[in-house]
């Protein structure tokens, strides 16, 4: 082996060791991961319900039209309050005028068959009254003109319907929509000149004005299957406002629906309705989304940790904290979970007192800079 070769060897050979040296060196030099601990203490544990909703009136009514015509008036305004009895609209009857051909027609047919019984009555009561025919056929005569008289009354009072929408002397309770309840108007979804539809059993109707009460409200809101089982009807409960600084309105828990919806997600929700009790003088909306808060179990000075600190088993799915046993080293420890709030859990087996619980989900020290 020539010289040249060696010198190369030993140049290589250096900087091997060159850079294990350095390995070893920056391996020493990394900080040790120090963890913080926490440990367990007494408390106060309140576990609750949250139902997300709104907030709605409990009497709440659509005005329809018993006739079909064109909105001639409107006498309210979204957000006035009326009484029971008010005029809210008027109807303008606009008759179909095939349908107003054919109840004349029939008109002019009941009138000839009046006219032609009537004098045939006329007639017969001559003879009766001579003791040319039977009482019997003269009865006959009789009736055949009073019906004949009933079907002309008929006619009559169809053709006004059609032309005018109501028979003579009750024009007012069909053209004008009168409000059936008192409370506060909350939407007119109609405008003068707008056509509307009657309400009948093959139509539900153009709703002319939506009124309620705003005086007795309902919550009402959707509660996960998890946590259905866990309600009772008739269970006071507190409704929180967001719109209103989040104030707090006392409620009681009054109906828990039998049957779930599967929302988008998959999950299952319940609907629950409470009656809340508004103060008057609050300026209360229809439609305000509310939080209810319902208590469903509180127990005092027990022990716990937060519930942050608890880790779970992939495998086994079963709860464990990691005890310090000194020098930055730590052990498994299985607990048993009693009650929970989402800040704080209860710990019935597993950790005592004075234990120092490792926070294994800590913020990065970037996170920490930003928080001071």
């Amino acid at each position: 082996m020539n010289k040249s070769v060696k010198i190369i060897i030993g140049i290589v050979a250096l900087l091997l060791f060159a850079v294990v040296l350095k390995y070893f060196k920056d391996a020493n030099a990394k900080n040790i991961e120090d963890f913080n601990v926490e440990e367990p203490f007494y408390t106060s544990i309140n576990s609750k319900v949250v139902a997300t909703g709104s907030l709605n009136p409990e009497e709440e009514i659509e005005l329809k039209p018993q006739i079909s015509g064109i909105v001639d008036d409107i006498l309210v305004e979204e957000g006035d309050v009326v009484n029971k009895g008010d005029l809210i609209a008027k109807i303008r009857i606009v008759p179909n005028e095939q349908a107003l051909t054919s109840a004349n027609s029939r008109v002019n047919s009941s009138r000839l068959s009046f006219d032609n019984s009537n004098t045939l009555y006329k007639r017969n009561k001559v003879l009766f009254e001579k003791g040319v025919i039977s009482q019997q056929d003269f009865e006959n005569s009789e009736l055949s003109m009073n019906q004949a008289q009933e079907a002309l009354k008929q006619a009559q009072n169809d053709y006004q319907l059609i032309r005018q929408g109501s028979i003579s002397g009750q024009r007012l309770a069909n053209t004008n929509i009168i409000s059936q309840i008192s409370g506060t108007v909350l939407e007119i979804p109609v405008r003068i000149g707008d056509q509307v539809i009657q309400s009948n059993n093959f139509n539900a109707g153009t709703t002319i004005a939506t009124i309620a009460n705003m005086n007795k409200m309902i919550f009402q809101g959707q509660v996960d299957e998890s946590e259905v089982d866990k309600l009772e009807e008739g269970k006071p409960i507190n409704i929180i406002i967001g719109a209103l600084n989040e104030k707090i309105f006392p409620a009681k828990l009054a109906f828990i629906a039998p049957k779930g919806i599967s929302d988008n997600a998959g999950a299952v929700q319940f609907t629950v309705k409470a009656d809340v009790e508004i103060d008057a003088s609050l300026n209360i909306r229809a439609g305000f989304s509310a939080n209810a808060e319902i208590d469903i179990e509180s127990k005092d000075s027990v022990f716990a940790v937060r519930e942050a600190l608890i880790q779970y088993n992939r495998i086994t799915e079963k709860p464990f904290v990691e005890i310090s046993i000194g020098d930055n080293k730590f052990k498994k420890e299985n607990v048993e979970l009693g009650l929970s709030d989402g800040i704080n859990v209860e710990i019935t087996e597993g950790v005592k007192v004075g234990d120092k619980i490792k926070v294994w989900n800590k913020a990065s020290k970037d996170n920490e800079d930003e928080e001071d």
